[in-house]
């Protein structure tokens, strides 16, 4: 059975071709995947995640909201008693944000260019214990 993953487009950003590659790689890599959209909230997409039982949930980010929208994900699935969802983020980020994601809870952060084959296999590992 393949490892469920969820791409998410928290906020406003209504840009999401670099989302849907990211969920064409890794339906590719083997892993199910469920897209939300874009313009989801915080609200809809922990839901989501719950609802759908993954095992990981992939915020694509490039409005510059990053680290607001990636706590409160974290903290909205630790609420809703889901905090061994993984959560990861990508997107426009600078590097001197990716120390202040994970404090946020970030299992990994994915900053644009980073390569896909990295993403897959960063992800993998962040899955290879989940049950789901």
């Amino acid at each position: 059975m393949p490892t469920r993953v969820l791409v998410a487009k928290p906020g406003l950003d209504g840009h999401d071709r670099g989302a849907k590659i990211v969920a064409r790689t890794l339906r590719d890599a083997g892993f199910e995947v469920v897209y939300t959209g874009i313009r989801r909230s915080v609200e809809d997409i922990v839901s989501i995640a719950v609802a759908e039982d993954v095992a990981l949930v992939g915020l694509s980010i490039l409005s510059g909201a990053h680290l607001g929208l990636t706590k409160k994900v974290v903290d909205g699935l630790a609420a809703a008693d889901a905090a061994d969802i993984a959560v990861v983020v990508g997107g426009t980020i600078p590097q001197s944000d990716v120390p202040k994601l994970r404090e946020a809870g970030a299992a990994a952060v994915f900053p644009t260019g980073t390569g896909l084959e990295e993403m897959v296999t960063e992800i993998r590992g962040l899955t290879a214990t989940a049950a789901r």
